[in-house]
Formats: structure tokens, C-alpha cells, sequence
């Protein structure tokens, strides 16, 4: 059985202008230790799919489909059941470190916090357990910091706070929703190579969202590439590099900055910008800005198509595009 698996899931929110389809008909497995990759344009459905599996939408938002993690369902689940499950079946490493810890708490209480809920250790043995967390995830003298704020760490070190946070209970599954950003490139790798380190040390499955194709080749396993909501590409993530078909993959990969190219060239863009939910078409949501589009992508959702190597691509244009480099 899958540690986590999600089903045609489907997340419609609440907006002044009426419904918008947040979440298209999301499908995917992960296995226990299995690492997965979610890469897309800011708006695209990534951190909502995630939320969807914690059970931090808003409460005016509808949720369908399916998501069994260890065989139970999570859609429709209670808020005290879903309290039981986040935090120590699932932790979750927020994307801005600095929200995400409270300013009026001690470290010591915040870190300890999940362990008092969830294992029901004292104060004291809590805090024990925090100071051992804090220097596994590398905050220097953390024995006199314990009593420390927030405020009084810097950007990274707040972010490794947050990393012991969610591995406070020792989850199966950890989720990481673009953990370094605003982050220096330094301090970007160490967080990286200590989430890698922790998930292989510790046997956790990773879901690792981020918008750098370069963070995402380095880190998992297999990947999905979100736009409006829906699934364009997923595979290998070998595999997706290298065949890439849909032309959204296409397009961010050419919009990369390459080693060696002329100075005061002009990047590659794609064309447009990323559409309110509201206004996705019903059929494919990226025809908008797609240059292979006909009459047919803007009014039927393309199905899955496997590929030879083992990915899949939602496209109805793959013959056409097939023959063109990309």
C-alpha cells in the first residue's frame, strides 16, 4: 500500500467573482522514502494541492476526490481528527519562516509544542528533546538559545527552526513548500542538503515544492509540473528533464539562464501571464498562452498520455509537437 495516495482530487475556492477550480483532478502516489517534486509558475495549484492534504484550506473551500495516506481518508476528515494526524504523521515546513513561528513564543515551547500534543511528554522532556532537535538541524549554542524569539535569529536560522518543528514526532511524510525562499544561494543549499540529509537519515517521503527546476532536479526522485491547477507533466524526474513534451514544461526550461550565453542577451519568456481561476478555460489550462493551440485545446481537457519512457503529458497537440526540438 502507497504511504500516499491522491486521487482525482479537485479544490474549488470561494472568490469575489465566484468559483475557480484551484485544484483540477490531482492524481499521484508516493511510497514510503520517495521523494516527488512539484514545479510551476506562482498561482499554479501547487501549495493548494499541499494544503489540501494537511487540511488547512479555508473553510469555505470544497474538496472532492480521494486522499488515503496509510490507508485512511483524508477528505472529510474532522478538524480534531486532521489535528491528530498534522504534526506528527505529517509535518510541514512553511514557506516563509518568519509567519510561521509565533513572535510572542519562546523556541523552546514552539519546538517542544508538537511533542507535548502528540507524544505527551512533560515540559521539561520536551525541552530536552528541543535542544536536541536544534542542534541536529545545526543552530549553533543552541542551549543558550532556547529561551531566545523569533526575532532574534536570522532568516536560515528561522527556517531550521521550523525544520525541527516538523520533525519534532518523526512524520512519514514530510512536506516543504518552497522552504527556501528570500534565502541567500549559500544558506539556500545548506537547507536543502539538511532536508535531504533528515529525509534519507530519518526514511521519510518528501514533497518538495519549488518554482527553481534547478532545486528540483537535485533533491527528488520523480516530479509533477502544475499549471492551472492540473497535472501537465509528471514522471521521473530524469525522465521529464530529458523528453520534456508539454509545452509548459518547454517554456520554463527555455526561460532558464544559461552558463556561457552572450552578455545582455534576452532571456526566453512565455508569452502571457499565469490567468485567475476564474478565467481557465475549460479545457486545457494553459491554451491561453500556448503557441501549438487550436479551437479544440480551449474546450476539452486533454487526458493523460503515457509516454515511451514512463512519464505522462496532458496534450491533444503531442504528434504535432513531438517532431519540434524543445
Amino acid at each position: 500500500m502507497p504511504l500516499l495516495e491522491v486521487d482525482n482530487l479537485q479544490v474549488a475556492l470561494q472568490t469575489q467573482r465566484g468559483p475557480a477550480e484551484a485544484v483540477r483532478g490531482v492524481d499521484f502516489t508516493l511510497e514510503r522514502g520517495e521523494t516527488l517534486g512539484i514545479v510551476g509558475e506562482s498561482g499554479c495549484g501547487k501549495s493548494i494541492t499541499v494544503l489540501s492534504l494537511m487540511g488547512l484550506l479555508p473553510s469555505s473551500a470544497s474538496v472532492t476526490g480521494s486522499i488515503l495516506f496509510e490507508g485512511q481518508e483524508l477528505v472529510g476528515k474532522g478538524e480534531r481528527e486532521m489535528c491528530a494526524i498534522r504534526g506528527d504523521r505529517i509535518g510541514m515546513i512553511f514557506q516563509e519562516p518568519m509567519t510561521a513561528l509565533n513572535p510572542v513564543h519562546t523556541i523552546a515551547r514552539q519546538v517542544g509544542e508538537p511533542l507535548r500534543l502528540h507524544r505527551g511528554l512533560s515540559a521539561a522532556d520536551a525541552r530536552k528533546e528541543a535542544l536536541a532537535l536544534l542542534d541536529r538541524v545545526g543552530i549553533a549554542n543552541a542551549a543558550s538559545r532556547l529561551d531566545a524569539y523569533p526575532h532574534q535569529f536570522s532568516g536560515g536560522q528561522r527556517q531550521r527552526i521550523g525544520i525541527a518543528m516538523a520533525l519534532a514526532c518523526g512524520p512519514d511524510l514530510l512536506i516543504a513548500d518552497e522552504p527556501t525562499t528570500a534565502l541567500d544561494v549559500t544558506i539556500q543549499k545548506q537547507i536543502l542538503d539538511l532536508i535531504a540529509e533528515l529525509v534519507a537519515e530519518r526514511g521519510m517521503a518528501l514533497i518538495l515544492i519549488s518554482h527553481d527546476l534547478g532545486v528540483i532536479a537535485q533533491s527528488v526522485s520523480k516530479m509533477l509540473v502544475m499549471y492551472g491547477g492540473s497535472v501537465v507533466e509528471s514522471g521521473p524526474t530524469a525522465t521529464v528533464f530529458a523528453e520534456r513534451a508539454h509545452p509548459y514544461t518547454r517554456g520554463l526550461f527555455a526561460a532558464r539562464p544559461a552558463l556561457g550565453a552572450p552578455r545582455g542577451g534576452r532571456l526566453a519568456t512565455i508569452k502571457g501571464s499565469v490567468p485567475e481561476l476564474v478565467d481557465l478555460p475549460p479545457g486545457c489550462p494553459f491554451a491561453g498562452r500556448c503557441s501549438y493551440a487550436v479551437d479544440a485545446c480551449y474546450t476539452t481537457r486533454p487526458p493523460a498520455t503515457p509516454m515511451p519512457r514512463g512519464h505522462e503529458v496532458r496534450c491533444i497537440r503531442l504528434d504535432e509537437i513531438a517532431g519540434v526540438t524543445p
